[in-house]
This record gives structure tokens, C-alpha cells and sequence, in this order.
């Protein structure tokens, strides 16, 4: 039986699935070591999306977070998602080439690729890019349903990404989509055009069919399988990774990792879910909607965060319901990033408007005027199109011209010569007052896991030798430690 070896998405899917983007990179810290011994083939740090979050919500510079995550994870690469980097607007190449370039610099060894119509292209592109920083890329095959995504379908997109000779590709299923089926059929006609190219498996856990689906998989020849620890496993997020490897044990296979190192990893988690009020994944009973609206596991954790946001969160499941109705008049878009988000978006638009496409989005626009893809025009229902299309907005929006800028053109629009590549970076994708409020916030420590944080947080002063005294007051108690005395 074959050895079966295993990529860690918890402080990367896991906690974008289940906790809205909210680990913060104290709580990534306080078990980054013990991830880094364990075995793992690769860990996902970030994406994107996370560099913005980070930033706006939880106030800290990401450039500093993959720095103090890789000063912890020297073994093993750390890997970052590639797709877009500005999500809903035009991403000139030189930028998407900065990104790329300040991961390398910061710690990140691997970029996993991402091109949301699976467009070979794009692929290039991004694949080009990684190569000149020195990043190793693994390139998704994102699975759908649909009418146009056939076995045949997935047969010359996967000779096609095995023409770019990359060191290994992964069949990405973002809304939980594969089933044992689909799985069996699947599997061989991607390791028989792959060329002999390693396939990993990356699958989430929405439809409740996930865990199965890995050790199908693993049957069929894949030996890579992306996994997430407890509390951040399970639910929208992927499978537990001691559920796949115990399975895979049970059915003759060796799992090369130490799960008795991350036993303790997963039980810290917990301390923090619990501490925090985060939720803690836990295996769904099945739900034939996922396969209408397909929206993907981290996409629901934040379209449900959104609406709470404005005070409709319990409009989640009525607004997923549209979507796979907004879904089939675009045409059948795969449901990834940014192509997820517009559907998203439109559908809760027309379920708060009470008709669709009343209001619209500035991306729905473009996207009919396929500045998104010529596949999103041309796939696109007519008469949707035509009322989209049908409005002032759009009329101003066909006249726009992407403006492919250098690198000194962007520099100098940013701020000028002495603007660092990372503040650039920041500059373009966030406001003045953003980066602002990130800057005065306080820096980054490592989360307190201890069970009496007061004594810890005394323990750790004592430590220092620019303090010479210390005291605590708590309920007329009062304790003084003094250098000095």
C-alpha cells in the first residue's frame, strides 16, 4: 500500500471557511512550530483575500505575519493561494507580479494557482510569474457542475495544465462537489492526462461527503490530500485530517505525519475557539442545494458574516437559493473567487431589491460586457444580459480601457521612489486609513494559550530586564515583584 502524505489548510481554509478570515497571526504563532514538525508536505498560509483582511479587520501588516510564520516554519514550504489579487477590478501585471514577488520575499516557497475558468492563458501567466520569484506553483483543476463541465471537458484542461510542466497539480473542489461517483470516473482521467505529474486533492466538506470522497481517491492512486485540524476542519472547511488518516490506516495505507504531536495543536485550537466565541467545525448531513447553488465553503463563512453585518443574517439561506438561479443566467460560472463572489453578491442584491437584477452590480456589468472573460459574455442568458446591459452604468463602463501601467508608473502614482514593494502592494490594494489604523495598532505577540494567563503574562515579564517591578491588584489582592528589593 502506498504512503499517503498530507497539505495543512487550517490557518489558511480553515479558518477563512469557519471563522470569516478571523486567526489572527498571535493564534497562528502559538502552534506554527508543532505544525512545522509534523510532517506535512506543505502549509497554507494566505491568500489575497487574507492580506486585505488582516489589514481592515484584525489591524496587522501581512507582511510581518508571514515573516514571524516562517521564522516558526523553517521545514516545511508554506504555500500561498495565486488567483486574483484585486478581486472585482483589473489586476495590471506588473502588481500581480509584485504580489508574488513580496510572498517570496517574506517566507512563502510554494504559490498554489488558480485560474477561475481553468483558462490556459491564465494558467501561463501566473505559472510565469511564480517561476521568475522563485516560487514553485501547483496548479488547480477546479471541478463544477455543469452541463459544459464533462469528463471530456476536464480530460483537455488537465493535458493542458501538464503542458506547463509544473511540479504538481491539485483537483480543487471549493464547494464540496465530488461524490463517490464523480470521484471514481474522475480521478483516472486526470492521472491518465496528467503526464505523470503528482495530483493532489483538495475538497471541502459542505455536502458532508468530503472524508469519503479522500479515501476514494486515495484508492484510485492520489497519495496528497489536503486536510484541516479540529476545531477548523469539518462543516464548510476541509476534512479532519486525523478522520482521512485514521481511514486511510484502516485501509493499508501509511500516513506520513505525527498525529500525536498534533493532538495537542488541535486541543489549543479549541481553546481559542471557545475563548474567542468562534464557531468549531462539525461534520453537515447532506444537502442536494449545494449542488444548485455551489457556493464554496469560505465564501458562505463570509457571505454569512456579511449579512449579519448589515442585520440580514437570516436571509442566508434565501439568498443561496438565488444564487443558483443568478448561477444559470451567467451561464454556469465555476464557483471560485472572484466568479463566486459576483454570483454571491447579485443574488443578495435581488433578494434584498425583491426583483432580479433591478439593481446591479458594477461587476455584473463588466462581466456581461466580458471584461471578465470572453466565456462569461458568451455563456451568459440573452435576456439577462440585455437588462443587465440595458442601463446608463453600462454604457459608461463599455468605454473603459484597462490601464496596463510599469511597476515606476504605479510607484510613482503610490507614493513615489522610496515607497517599499510591500507598502506599494498595500497602498494599491487598501486605503490611506486603513494602512493608517494597522500601523498604530499594537504589534504582533504570540496568543496566550496558557490556562492562567495572568501567570503567564507575570512569567513573561520576569523575563525582561527593562522591568524592575511588577504589580498586580485583582479583588483586593495585591501581589509586588521588585528587582530592586
Amino acid at each position: 500500500m502506498s504512503e499517503i502524505r498530507f497539505v495543512d489548510t487550517t490557518i489558511r481554509d480553515g479558518h477563512q471557511s469557519l471563522w470569516a478570515e478571523g486567526m489572527t497571526t498571535g493564534m497562528m504563532l502559538s502552534v506554527a512550530d508543532r505544525l512545522d514538525d509534523a510532517g506535512f508536505d506543505a502549509i497554507e498560509l494566505l491568500s489575497g483575500s487574507h492580506v486585505k483582511k488582516a489589514v481592515r479587520e484584525l489591524k496587522e501588516d501581512p507582511w510581518e505575519r508571514i515573516r514571524l510564520v516562517a521564522g516558526r516554519i523553517t521545514e516545511t514550504p508554506l504555500r500561498v493561494i495565486v488567483g486574483r489579487v484585486k478581486t472585482f477590478d483589473f489586476n495590471p501585471r506588473c502588481m500581480q507580479r509584485l504580489f508574488v514577488q513580496c510572498m517570496a520575499d517574506a517566507g512563502i516557497r510554494q504559490a498554489r494557482i488558480s485560474d477561475e475558468w481553468n483558462n490556459l492563458e491564465g494558467w501561463t501567466n501566473k505559472v510565469g510569474l511564480c517561476r521568475e520569484v522563485g516560487l514553485e506553483p501547483v496548479l488547480n483543476l477546479i471541478y463544477s457542475v455543469s452541463p459544459k463541465h464533462t469528463n471530456e471537458y476536464y480530460a483537455e484542461r488537465t493535458r493542458q495544465a501538464a503542458s506547463l510542466q509544473v511540479p504538481r497539480l491539485c483537483l480543487k473542489d471549493p464547494g464540496g462537489l465530488l461524490t463517490l461517483d464523480t470521484i471514481r470516473t474522475l480521478v483516472p482521467i486526470i492521472l491518465e492526462n496528467a503526464g505523470g505529474i503528482p495530483v493532489e486533492l483538495h475538497t471541502h466538506c459542505t455536502t458532508g461527503l468530503a472524508p469519503l470522497v479522500c479515501l476514494e481517491a486515495i484508492k484510485l492512486g492520489i497519495t496528497i490530500i489536503n486536510t484541516a485540524l479540529p476545531p477548523l476542519a469539518d462543516g464548510s472547511s476541509l476534512p479532519s485530517l486525523f478522520n482521512v488518516a485514521e481511514n486511510a490506516r484502516t485501509l493499508g495505507h501509511e500516513p506520513m505525519i505525527d498525529e500525536d504531536l498534533l493532538r495537542p495543536v488541535s486541543a489549543d485550537l479549541v481553546k481559542i475557539a471557545k475563548r474567542e466565541g468562534f464557531p468549531m467545525g462539525a461534520p453537515v448531513e447532506y444537502r442536494t442545494s449545494q449542488y444548485l447553488h455551489q457556493v464554496p465553503g469560505g465564501m458562505i463563512s463570509n457571505l454569512g458574516h456579511q449579512l449579519r453585518v448589515v442585520g440580514l443574517g437570516d436571509r442566508l439561506d434565501e439568498t443561496l437559493e438565488e444564487s443558483a438561479r443568478v448561477r444559470a443566467d451567467l451561464g454556469y460560472p465555476i464557483m471560485v473567487t472572484p466568479l463566486s463572489q459576483f454570483v454571491g453578491s447579485q443574488a443578495a442584491i435581488n433578494v434584498i431589491a425583491g426583483e432580479p437584477y433591478k439593481q446591479v452590480t458594477d461587476q455584473i456589468i463588466k462581466y456581461a460586457l466580458g471584461q471578465f472573460g470572453r466565456e462569461a459574455s458568451e455563456a451568459m442568458d440573452p435576456d439577462v444580459k440585455d437588462k443587465v446591459l440595458d442601463r446608463p452604468r453600462a454604457r459608461e463602463l463599455a468605454a473603459w480601457e484597462p490601464e496596463e501601467l510599469s511597476l515606476e508608473e504605479m510607484r510613482s502614482k503610490f507614493g513615489g521612489a522610496g515607497v517599499s514593494d510591500e507598502e506599494l502592494m498595500l497602498r494599491w490594494l487598501l486605503t490611506p486609513e486603513e494602512i493608517a489604523a494597522m500601523r498604530a495598532a499594537p504589534a504582533i505577540t504570540e496568543y496566550r494559550l496558557a490556562s492562567h494567563p495572568l501567570v503567564a503574562l507575570v512569567a513573561e515579564l520576569a523575563q525582561r530586564t527593562d522591568i524592575d517591578r511588577i504589580e498586580v491588584e485583582k479583588s483586593g489582592v495585591s501581589v509586588t515583584l521588585d528587582r530592586r528589593v
